[in-house]
């Protein structure tokens, strides 16, 4: 079998604790229902969403690799577009 808990638990919960054993279920199956709906409600089976991951399908694949599409980077945006530094010969 599992582990095994020690709670204390205040006056409400011992009520609520009261009214599940009247309706027939054991103290043991009252808290593991318990634990089960918390866990469910928090979304702990839920696989990890990263925010925009794979949502974005469009655009150039290959974008940082191909050297046409690398032309002109790093000129300046200034009016005469000249090169911050000279591009590497290769």
């Amino acid at each position: 079998m599992g582990s095994t808990v020690q709670a204390r638990l205040d006056e409400e919960t011992v009520a609520a604790l009261d009214i599940l054993r009247g309706r027939g279920l054991s103290t043991s199956e009252a808290i593991r229902k318990a634990i089960h709906l918390a866990a469910k409600a928090s979304g702990a089976n839920k696989p990890i969403e990263i925010i925009g991951l794979g949502k974005y399908d469009f655009g150039v694949s290959d974008l940082s690799t191909n050297k046409k599409y690398l032309a002109g980077l790093g000129r300046s945006s200034m009016p005469g577009g000249k090169p911050l530094r000279k591009p590497k010969r290769t």
